[in-house]
């Protein structure tokens, strides 16, 4: 175990999950505002393959983004 024990990996990882909760939430904020919007700032609409799915895309990170954070509050950090 490392150097916190049982409690020092369960917080680290309730703070990995929340941090790519946030990741997948801010992306696919940016990938609907790009959609609806004149604004060009996120990283779903420079992926190639997802050519005319960018707002499936973007929705999916959504819901991603909540089922992270949703795991990472089922965690108990001690």
């Amino acid at each position: 175990m490392g150097p916190g024990g049982a409690a020092g990996e369960a917080r680290g990882m309730k703070q990995l999950l929340e941090f790519l909760g946030f990741i997948c939430l801010v992306q696919g904020v940016a990938g609907l505002v790009h959609e609806f919007t004149d604004w060009h700032w996120g990283l779903v609409q420079r992926v190639g393959f997802l050519d005319d799915y960018e707002i499936y895309a973007s929705v999916t990170l959504l819901v991603l983004a909540f089922a992270l954070f949703a795991v990472a509050e089922s965690r108990k950090a001690e």
